[in-house]
């Protein structure tokens, strides 16, 4: 299940306003060593270098196309190609960030206040997730997954499980002296219409039902989704469509 770093920054300006949100409120301190789980093209880094322009940040991804786009963003500074659910640093980190890839890991009882114990004594970890396993462009996939023809191949695949903001703020209230969760839902405007909600998606939460397809299969599957989508998300006057995103922001400092 490869990531595709250029479908991916089709929507970056829209991807990337989360994560600013996130950054900003990370506590002002001196912060000397960063670093962003899950990097992406570069996107989240850049505004997590931008916010402390005298630390040492260091992006890390599991995808090859997402690390090499990272590097010719930013070749300033250090990307690594490495998996999260491996991750066991030899140092600590003033911020540890984690924007939209922690929920692509199983077991966050044990994931989250593992990466609390990488920050340093006061550090804070700063995490943004996707909220939107209830959201009709979640649902959707998995009902159009379950009755295709395709079903046999697809039609068991989810997503792992996020928990609520109560199950966050006790997983790590047990590590941290702050912790900090909320929950914002965007409007995205695509102006695209309804294809453009099908392309945001194929950057992210279809790849697992896309992935064991085979071309024509992906291009029914896509087309019967798009069936859906239009019919789920109203388009404005000029074909606009504003995607709801709830997303849930976690402020963890140790």
């Amino acid at each position: 299940m490869t990531w595709s770093a250029k479908q991916y920054s089709m929507f970056e300006q829209q991807r990337t306003r989360p994560v600013r949100d996130l950054v900003a409120a990370i506590p002002d301190a001196d912060v000397r060593t960063a670093v962003d789980l899950g990097c992406g093209p570069g996107n989240s880094t850049e505004v997590l270098a931008e916010r402390f322009p005298h630390a040492t940040v260091t992006g890390m991804d599991s995808s090859d196309d997402m690390v090499a786009n990272a590097r010719e963003r930013l070749p300033a500074l250090n990307f690594e190609l490495a998996d999260i659910g491996a991750w066991h640093p030899t140092q600590t980190f003033d911020v540890i960030l984690a924007n939209a890839s922690l929920q692509w890991l199983p077991d966050h009882a044990t994931l989250y206040p593992h990466l609390v114990h990488q920050l340093t004594s006061g550090g804070t970890l700063a995490v943004q997730t996707p909220d939107n396993l209830d959201e009709p462009a979640h649902r959707l996939a998995r009902e159009v997954a379950a009755h295709g023809p395709w079903a046999s191949k697809i039609g068991a695949v989810k997503h792992n499980e996020r928990h609520t903001a109560s199950v966050y703020y006790e997983m790590l209230s047990k590590h941290c002296s702050t912790v900090d969760v909320w929950r914002t839902t965007y409007h995205h405007p695509l102006a695209g219409g309804h294809a453009a909600v099908v392309e945001w998606f194929k950057g992210s939460a279809l790849r697992p039902f896309l992935a064991p397809l085979d071309d024509t299969e992906k291009a029914a599957f896509l087309e019967a989704y798009l069936a859906r989508i239009s019919q789920a998300y109203p388009a404005l006057a000029d074909g606009t469509v504003l995607l709801p995103f709830p997303r849930l922001f976690i402020i963890a400092t140790r």
